[in-house]
């Protein structure tokens, strides 16, 4: 038996935009370079606006491509391989504790703090909706399998209310999850997710923070240490802690940070 983590780039949405790449290229050479349409006005916007769409969506196209290589476990960047254990490294879990991840997809980063932590426990949540059809609790539970690891469970839950009493968890962890959720406070987000965690608890918490989803954290990070957690730092991850500036801003537009700290 083999993992399966899939890819964080579903195959669909590369498909996608390159099938409206080649419909408004289609409709270029249909409209504004056959007779189908006579000489004028029309004829020209036509040309004009479909090239245009055509080479707006030839750019994204590739560029999500591009994000499929870079992230696919079975490529040579393997970028989400890196950044999962990366994130690992930040959990540390007590002897018999219990961690938490939030948004766990196809299970990488909850069997990564299991492996990390073997006398401990991680349970993995996520609601596995239809934008991420392909990720699923079964899924989760062959690749944990097939990793040899089985310290961790699985249950559908959502990152907005977690069915989770206060100080249940002694490390909790999320990557890449909150950006896709549509709210406008996601603070209030890494504020519910915190709430779960013990006293003395860890957390790890990667995503695409920008300030135009986030708002500012280093204000929050610092509002966090002020009600009495310790050791809070934003971390900048570019830079070649785990991706390069280029591929940062290609990625996220250089928006990747870890918060990470103790309660």
């Amino acid at each position: 038996m083999v993992t399966d983590y899939k890819n964080w780039v579903p195959k669909g949405m590369v498909l996608s935009f390159f099938a409206i790449f080649a419909a408004f290229l289609l409709l270029f050479f249909v409209f504004g370079c056959t007779t189908v349409l006579k000489a004028g006005t029309v004829k020209t916007v036509l040309f004009w606006v479909f090239l245009a769409l055509a080479l707006v969506f030839c750019v994204v196209a590739f560029w999500i491509l591009w994000l499929y290589r870079v992230f696919s476990y079975k490529g040579k960047r393997q970028l989400s391989r890196q950044v999962v254990e990366a994130v690992a490294k930040y959990v540390s879990i007590p002897d018999g504790g219990i961690a938490l991840d939030v948004g766990c997809g196809s299970g990488a980063l909850t069997i990564a703090c299991a492996k990390r932590n073997p006398k401990a426990s991680v349970v993995g949540i996520d609601r596995w909706g239809k934008e991420y059809a392909s990720y699923n609790k079964a899924l989760c539970e062959r690749n944990a399998q097939a990793e040899g690891v089985s310290n961790v469970s699985f249950r559908q839950g959502n990152a907005v209310k977690l069915d989770f009493a206060d100080e249940t968890f002694d490390a909790v962890t999320s990557n890449y999850v909150y950006h896709n959720v549509p709210v406008k406070d996601r603070q209030a987000l890494l504020l519910e997710t915190l709430r779960t965690l013990k006293k003395g608890g860890v957390f790890a918490l990667h995503d695409i923070m920008t300030v135009q989803r986030y708002g500012d954290m280093e204000a929050f990070a610092a509002s966090l240490r002020r009600s009495g957690y310790h050791d809070v730092r934003v971390i900048n991850i570019t830079g070649g802690i785990f991706k390069s500036d280029l591929e940062a801003t290609l990625l996220d537009l250089g928006g990747s940070r870890l918060l990470v700290g103790r309660k």
